[in-house]
Formats: structure tokens, sequence, C-alpha cells
């Protein structure tokens, strides 16, 4: 997305691997602030029963108020307003995206869907993503300067304490969780989800938790990882989704949603939620440590 330069400073093309971690951190930031609606019936009816003419006044609204936070909050204010309108383009972009994508994952689209159903849920989910995405690509980034001694220092025995960050792990995977298990749409999704949406949902968690940690710089999260050696990443990605899955076990459990289910569609919801699991366990994390 756009430098956050003055007004009157020559526009500098950001490097590729830098975009890429903002956009990480923009979709992270999307789904931690839309994930619950993403999962609720009645936003998938107001996706379904809006009039063509709403659906497009409701993006319209989205993008002025993508546009009035740009320009006036988190750290834009300083930016001219050919970057405020790019910035915001690229954002709705996304949130449209993200919101696809979760909804096919889900099931909520599918070959029996019309083209004015999917666009209406599609556009509807993606006015809360669409913010959450400025609002996470500006306010969960990390603090891009180099660390003392001391605080490297630091940073290397805080993420070295194992144990101390898998409870905190599987405290935010938990607090995500629970936001999400009491509805009876976890049931609905496992029940109607294809193995390769449930699939699908799996590599999506595994690459979110993935890039939350240890490719976005997400709220300065190299004070709580290790090295980014590609064995710690991948040990830490594995560990990050088996503690989201186990998460989700338990709080399905505690919340009675598999008595009277079977064993497939028990797996099937665990797989369902823990894409909630893993935001928690990840972006969650770091957000209780900042």
């Amino acid at each position: 997305m756009a430098d956050r330069l003055p007004a009157d400073a020559p526009r500098r093309r950001r490097p590729v691997p830098e975009s890429l971690r903002e956009y990480g951190r923009g979709i992270a930031g999307g789904l931690l602030f839309s994930l619950p609606l993403l999962y609720t019936m009645e936003v998938w009816w107001a996706g379904f029963t809006s009039h063509p003419g709403s659906v497009l006044a409701y993006l319209v609204a989205t993008y002025v108020l993508l546009l009035g936070y740009n320009r006036y909050g988190g750290f834009r204010r300083d930016v001219n307003w050919f970057d405020v309108f790019t910035d915001s383009l690229e954002e709705l972009g996304l949130g449209l995206l993200v919101s696809l994508v979760v909804l096919v994952l889900i099931g909520r689209i599918g070959r029996g869907t019309s083209l004015q159903e999917a666009v209406g849920m599609v556009v509807v989910e993606a006015g809360t993503v669409a913010i959450g995405v400025s609002v996470g690509t500006a306010q969960l980034g990390g603090q891009h300067r180099e660390p003392d001694e001391e605080e490297d220092q630091r940073r290397l025995r805080s993420a070295d304490h194992v144990p101390g960050q898998l409870v905190i792990a599987f405290c935010g995977a938990v607090l995500f969780a629970a936001n999400v298990a009491p509805t009876e749409e976890v049931v609905m999704i496992a029940v109607e989800a294809q193995p390769w949406c449930q699939l699908g949902l799996a590599v999506l968690s595994l690459l979110l938790g993935g890039l939350i940690l240890f490719q976005s710089d997400f709220t300065r999260a190299r004070r709580f990882t290790r090295r980014r050696l590609r064995r710690d990443v991948l040990a830490g990605t594995v560990v990050t989704y088996t503690l989201a899955l186990l998460s989700s076990a338990l709080v399905l459990w505690f919340f009675g949603r598999f008595q009277g289910n079977g064993l497939a569609v028990c797996m099937a919801q665990v797989v369902v939620l823990g894409l909630a699991s893993t935001l928690g366990a990840s972006a969650g994390r770091l957000l209780i440590q900042s």
C-alpha cells in the first residue's frame, strides 16, 4: 500500500517484501475484526435479501468510511489525497477478496448460489472486513527500528520461554474461539462443508498463523518469536495450529456442540472453528503481550 509520506514528498515505490508484509497485516486485521460476522447467519441473509441498489450504496459508503479513516486516523494523517484514494481502493478490494474466499470455504457460496446472492453476501461482509484491513494495516504493524542490545536480549529470552508462549497462545485461542463456538452457525457450516472446504480452511489457518507470527511483523512479533530459521517457522506454525485445534475442541465440548453429532461432524466443527482459534493463538497472543 502507499507510503505514509508528507503531501509534498516524492512518492517512493515500496519493496515487494515490505508490501507483502503490509498486505499480511491487513488480512489479519480484517479477519480479527470481522470473523464473527463472517460466521453469522443474519449477515448472510442480509446479503441474500438486499436490493442491488442498497448493496451498491453500502459499497460506496464503506469506501467513504475508508477514505475518512485513512485521511484522518491511524498513521495516514500526513499523506496526500492520491495515496488516500489508492490505499482505500486497495483495502476495499482486499476486503472483497477475503470475504469471497472465506464464504466459499465455509460453503456459503457454491454452485447453487446465484450471482446476485453471491455479490450481495460478499459486499455486505466486505464492509467490516475492509475497515478491519485498514485498521490492521495502520495500527497493528511493527515499529521498524533497530533494537538495542538490551532489547534484543530481552526479545530472545521471551521467545525462548516456550512454556509461557504456549500458555499465552492457548489463552488467545480460547478467547477468540469462545466468541464463535456457542452459535448454531458452526454446526451448520460443519454439516454442510465439503471435504475440500474443510481442507481449504485448514490450509488457510496454517498460512494465516505462519504469516502473522513470522512474516507480517505484526505488532512487533519479533519480540515473541524465535529467529526465522526454516525449521522454527515450520515448527511454530504447526504448534500454533495444533493449539488452535485443541482449544477449539475444548470450547466446543464445553458448549455441548459435540452432543448428538457423529465423529465426522465433530471433527468438521473443530476445523471450522480452528480458523478463529488460529487468529487467537497467533495475533491474539501477540496483542495480549503487546
